[in-house]
């Protein structure tokens, strides 16, 4: 899959994969920014990203970074929809700091990690029943 990207500044290294197996590739900082302890704060990447029409974008924390860092993606998953790609809709990362720390981040700073996914568009059709059989509801699978 090729994606149209623009860098809002030169200096910005493109997104790369981290091994030839990695599903993701990583998302970094375009300027230093500290985070202070329980806050949540936007991370520019200095990116413009164009997903195809029917994908979507997942932005998700890479593993190392709650661990290393005591940084998550609050959100679970940050979603980029295919219609955010003028010319500054900069991607963001947004991040919580999970510390009781300030957590100092430097332009370069990989922190999170991009995944193109499909996202079917679905119709909805109401009945009046669905299956007959009941799973027993949420966490039932783990009895």
């Amino acid at each position: 899959m090729r994606l149209n990207i623009r860098r809002l500044d030169s200096t910005i290294a493109l997104p790369t994969y981290g091994t030839s197996e990695a599903a993701g590739f990583d998302l970094a900082a375009a300027h230093d920014v500290d985070v202070p302890p329980r806050q949540i704060v936007l991370v520019r990447t200095g990116l413009v990203i164009e997903v195809p029409p029917g994908h979507f974008l997942a932005i998700l924390a890479r593993s190392s970074t709650p661990l290393k860092r005591g940084l998550v993606v609050p959100n679970g998953v940050g979603v980029v929809d295919p219609d955010y790609c003028g010319p500054h809709d900069e991607v963001m990362i947004q991040t919580l700091n999970i510390t009781d720390s300030v957590v100092h981040v430097k332009k370069g700073d990989r922190l999170a990690q991009g995944i193109v996914l499909a996202s079917p568009r679905v119709t909805w059709t109401e009945v009046t029943e669905i299956r007959e059989t009941t799973r027993g509801g949420f966490g039932a699978t783990g009895r």
